[in-house]
């Protein structure tokens, strides 16, 4: 399934977006990939660094490991949700590091909540998506 069959939406009666969709309409019959949790630990699951940019990019490549896994990649991405310890902090380098990935020009619809630690000392970000799988 083509990306061009999303309609990816931000209706005016919606208040306007900074770098999300705030809708993503997906045609009937289209195959989806949920991926886990995914945060900046490499393959061989040391921490990609100790600075919130090197473990944001790691984990990005871990979803695009896993979307090409799938048969997929970021341009069939519908969906992000990504946590946070400090948005205030974080958040400027984050919207670096997402817009390398996703289409900007349609971009998923998103959701970046803060929250207070992770299941490992030492992470400071996690990433999860929903992307079609092309037929």
């Amino acid at each position: 399934m083509p990306a061009e069959s999303l309609s990816f939406l931000n209706p005016g009666t919606m208040p306007p977006p900074n770098g999300y969709s705030q809708l993503v309409v997906v045609p009937p019959g289209a195959r989806l990939a949920y991926v886990s949790g995914q945060v900046g630990l490499r393959p061989d699951g040391t921490l990609a660094g100790p600075d919130f940019a090197s473990q944001a990019t790691q984990a990005f490549e871990n979803v695009r490991a896993a979307l090409a896994a799938a048969g997929s990649g970021f341009e069939h991405v519908i969906r992000l949700g990504m946590f946070v310890t400090d948005f205030a902090a974080q958040g400027p380098t984050l919207r670096q590091v997402r817009d390398r990935y996703v289409n900007r020009a349609a971009p998923p619809a998103s959701t970046t909540l803060q929250i207070d630690r992770f299941f490992r000392d030492g992470l400071l970000f996690e990433l999860d998506i929903v992307a079609i799988v092309p037929a």
